[in-house]
């Protein structure tokens, strides 16, 4: 059996899970070399919501960090990850915005490119699996995983069928909300696995029910080629399966695995300074909850709807509009629940609760979903509020992305001059406020504190976990003294 490989999400998806996407490219900067040389088969970099929140929080150019990290990280490709025509925000956009966009990816370092349709409208990847194909750059097309009637095994391999025929390099299933169990793993993964032939096939998936490691042991005796993981200090809860884990595992198991430990051990030691210096908190393994298996929203989501209903005095009902999201999610034809249409289907719900009739009010993203805007809904919609919801207007029929007219000129006159490609996109993607504050705090600042040295991290772990006030170390010529108020 082939070597498993395995793709590092610590820089983008770990930190998104657990510490609401806020790791700077100084935080990153450190142990940036010392990554390079693990051995990965990738290292997740850039996609989704990080794009989103570097530009809007942090004031960091996404594609200034993809210049500053592929100048260090040289040896491993790094990973631009996005979704479909919409990209790294919420908007659809035309075929010249995608084109471009692919184009300048590579152009500033990148090599490997993952990306899905959130409905798994195949339709919807067919512009960027080919510009990026275009550009250079090793495409994973995803499958969108969820529970429901219509998302059998047999629809994931039909799915998967149309990505081969798109011309795609490896096939990930991407279990956005931790669903999966090993169960589900043993019919899935072979059901892929035939329908890809000899492509590469990857497995990502979160811990929100603690069962994603297990999953993943599933995977590797399943032969899977290559799994997401990250590093133990940003594993677990909403997060993914710990990477030491994995590798000890997989090796019991008789998998090998080419990483290096001594570099993941100094990796987690990084990184756990770095949790303790900012105040982030480290990842917990999650207790298993079947009500998660019902409504599917994803932890973080669950956790800002309870702070924004406490501030109304209705943190009360956060259980009754879980349920109404489940029961809204059915009756919109099963959307996988993540972004956009995560927030498409809880917005519906705390609307129907918290105004006493439901669809009463229909936000506008709802109707366009019903319209086909965003791509085929998986299952008919339910007849019962489709003409509700569409006002009797019929659905359209073609790629979305077709109807859209050209962007980059209309915005080269209302916005240009441009100095780059990467400012034009930019300005695509944000208004006119977002960008000038990006403009504005430009360059990314790259100095960050230095940790202490992995050997006296690891000491004074030991230390700590013994209960000892002292230990010593002799060597020939030196001699380390560390206490627990070293």
């Amino acid at each position: 059996m082939r070597p498993l490989r395995i793709i590092d999400v610590t820089l983008r998806d770990a930190h998104q899970c657990l510490w609401s996407t806020r790791m700077t490219t100084a935080m990153m900067l450190p142990i940036a070399r010392r990554m390079d040389e693990i051995g990965f088969e990738a290292i997740d970099l850039i996609g989704g919501a990080v794009f989103d929140v570097m530009v809007r929080y942090l004031r960091e150019d996404p594609f200034e960090r993809m210049r500053i990290m592929s100048s260090v990280i040289r040896r491993t490709p790094l990973i631009v990850h996005s979704r479909g025509a919409s990209l790294f925000t919420f908007d659809y956009f035309p075929d010249d915005v995608v084109e471009l966009t692919m184009q300048r990816i590579a152009a500033n370092g990148i090599r490997y490119k993952t990306l899905y349709d959130a409905l798994n409208d195949i339709r919807n990847l067919e512009v960027p699996v080919r510009a990026a194909k275009a550009a250079g750059l090793y495409v994973a097309g995803g499958l969108a995983y969820t529970l429901s009637p219509v998302h059998t095994d047999e629809y994931y391999a039909r799915k998967a069928q149309e990505l081969v025929r798109l011309g795609v390099d490896a096939v990930w299933i991407k279990d956005a909300s931790g669903l999966l169990t090993p169960e589900r793993v043993r019919t899935l993964i072979p059901a892929v696995r035939q329908a890809i032939g000899d492509l590469p096939l990857q497995l990502h998936t979160h811990c929100m029910t603690g069962l994603a490691p297990l999953c993943h042991l599933e995977a590797i005796r399943l032969g899977i080629d290559v799994l997401h993981t990250a590093i133990s200090p940003l594993a677990n809860g909403p997060s993914h399966p710990a990477t030491e884990w994995v590798v000890k595992n997989a090796r019991r198991m008789g998998r090998a695995v080419h990483l290096d430990d001594a570099g993941l051990a100094e990796m987690a030691a990084y990184f756990r300074y770095v949790a303790q210096r900012e105040g982030k908190p480290l990842g917990q393994v999650a207790e298993y909850d079947p009500f998660h298996y019902e409504h599917q929203i994803p932890g973080g989501m669950v956790s800002n709807l309870r702070y924004q209903l406490s501030t109304l005095g209705l943190e009360h009902r956060l259980d009754e509009i879980l349920e109404e999201a489940a029961r809204v999610r059915q009756e919109l034809g099963y959307p996988v629940i993540v972004s956009p249409f995560a927030q498409y289907v809880m917005t519906q719900a705390v609307l129907n609760v918290v105004q006493g009739e439901r669809y009463r009010t229909i936000p506008e993203e709802i109707r366009k979903y019903a319209l086909g805007y965003y791509g085929e809904p998986a299952a008919p919609i339910d007849p019962n509020i489709l003409d509700r919801i569409t006002g009797g207007a019929e659905p359209i029929k073609e790629r979305p992305g077709a109807l859209l007219p050209p962007m980059l000129p209309r915005v080269r006159q209302e916005r240009g001059p441009f100095a780059t490609d990467e400012d034009l996109l930019l300005c695509c993607f944000y208004s006119r406020e977002e960008t000038d504050a990006l403009f504005a705090a430009r360059p990314i600042k790259t100095e960050y504190p230095a940790a202490p040295s992995p050997l006296v991290t690891l000491v004074k772990e030991l230390v700590a976990r013994s209960g000892l006030s002292r230990v010593s170390i002799e060597r020939p010529g030196w001699k380390l003294e560390l206490g627990l108020g070293s």
